[in-house]
């Protein structure tokens, strides 16, 4: 099925090898280990070893990094004909934007002497730039290459770098799980690329944009692994103590309350009452997404159960009426939904900040509200730091809409071999198929017994 437009032979090789070369070189200018990494720093300063970053900040690592390679790679495989691709891609752009985001991230948030000093938290700092990364890649998934899907790369980690840096910086936006910064940021991002990339035809590839029974089941994996480990990435950057505590248990309740709600809602929304299994795989995670920005704060278990029901609804009821509205009416040809599961949920998940920050008060976090809220202070009153989180949103929707609207004209160029339109959401365009085989230099495909007798 791979013809010359289509053909990676040269081109995928090329990007991939410069783009490494860069970032090594890169990474031997500016980056070194920080002090809780390097033998002599630690050595000179250590109290105990048991106190160095790795033994807090690991375990948090390894569930976003589950998150990121498993998480989202297979829950993106619920195309038929698409699962290499799905999962394929996935790695691939994760491995790179995750180098990427280690220089943008270190060079923005400050450089010590000319280095980017990195240790542990910087991994879990650029694996969340890079799931940002992978939402964008849900939106447009199975009708771009793999170099787009890298150039989008480079340009989106940059712009999220910066508009992080805004934020936390500047404004003194809380937003410790990212439902501005990396959910609604990656879905607005991606949407607005899809839009600039949008296919009059794709209907010609129809019949390979659903799913089949073991590619469903499939996904599920990819659902459950985020479900399970939601809680770590919502909490892996917080305060340590009460904060990363509360965190985990915020996001631990909102997930399983969403649930509940999703099953409800896509039962409901079913004239024959049956369910939905893009509802189960999807919307089920709002309440994660939902609670990102308020899951450090005094929230209470109470108010994570309604931010999760709400955000269960709100992603079943899109999925189920408004996406085919965003793609008649505004020609959004969004795959995955991401629309559902990370934009409205982030977007909900940022006023629920909002509300969250304006309440915050000595009386209700004692001592603990520097922890919470640095910023918050005689001179800062709990009114301003919420003002500063709807700006955050505002800023966060306007470097995603624009830098996707820019980034997606420069994928629309016709040099990155994306696949035409009766050949989308197919793997054999740019993967070795199981059951084809090469005969006399022209590849062949193995035909079954039934396709076989069709043919005779």
């Amino acid at each position: 099925m791979t013809d010359y437009s289509t053909n990676m032979r040269m081109r995928l090789p090329v990007v991939c090898i410069v783009l490494e070369v860069i970032l090594i070189i890169l990474f031997g200018i500016l980056v070194e280990y920080d002090g809780h990494t390097d033998a002599k720093k630690w050595h000179n300063n250590k109290t105990n070893d048991m106190e160095n970053d790795f033994y807090y900040r690991y375990p948090s690592f390894q569930d976003v990094h589950v998150m990121i390679f498993i998480g989202f790679g297979f829950l993106m495989t619920f195309l038929q004909r698409y699962g290499f691709s799905s999962v394929g891609f996935n790695f691939l752009i994760a491995a790179f934007s995750l180098q990427w985001a280690t220089i943008m991230q270190g060079v923005l948030h400050g450089l010590h002497h000319g280095k980017i000093h990195v240790g542990v938290l910087n991994m879990i700092n650029a694996d969340f730039c890079t799931g940002s990364v992978l939402i964008s890649f849900g939106a447009v998934l199975g009708k771009t290459s793999p170099i787009q899907m890298l150039v989008m790369a480079i340009f989106e980690v940059t712009l999220f770098a910066v508009n992080e840096y805004i934020l936390i910086v500047h404004l003194g936006a809380r937003d410790a799980g990212g439902s501005m910064t990396i959910h609604t940021f990656g879905a607005y991002f991606g949407l607005m690329v899809t839009r600039v990339l949008y296919r009059p035809n794709l209907s010609k590839s129809k019949d390979r944009n659903c799913s089949v029974y073991h590619s469903d089941i499939f996904a599920m994996i990819g659902t459950i692994y985020l479900w399970m480990f939601w809680p770590s990435f919502n909490s892996a950057i917080t305060a340590l103590g009460d904060v990363q505590h509360r965190t985990a248990l915020n996001t631990y309740y909102s997930l399983a309350a969403c649930t509940l709600a999703t099953y409800g809602f896509s039962a409901l929304v079913n004239h024959e009452g049956k369910l939905d299994m893009v509802h189960i795989q999807n919307a089920a995670l709002a309440g994660g997404v939902a609670v990102g920005t308020a899951g450090e704060m005094m929230l209470t278990p109470f108010g994570s159960m309604i931010v999760g029901f709400l955000a269960g609804t709100i992603s079943v009821l899109g999925y189920k009426y408004l996406s085919p509205i965003l793609e008649s009416k505004l020609k959004i040809q969004d795959t995955c939904g991401v629309h559902n599961l990370h934009g409205m949920p982030g977007v909900l998940g940022a006023i629920v900040g909002a509300i969250t920050a304006a309440a915050a008060s000595s009386s209700i976090y004692g001592q603990g509200i520097v922890d919470v809220f640095p910023d918050i202070n005689d001179e800062h009153t709990a009114s301003q730091q919420a003002l500063m989180q709807i700006a955050s949103l505002a800023v966060t929707l306007g470097f995603a809409l624009l830098g996707g609207l820019i980034v997606g004209f420069i994928l629309k160029l016709p040099i990155y071999g994306a696949p035409p339109d009766t050949l989308c959401f197919e793997d054999s365009i740019y993967w070795e198929m199981p059951g084809e085989e090469e005969s006399h230099g022209e590849l062949t495909t193995v035909k079954t017994p039934e396709e076989t007798e069709k043919l005779n």
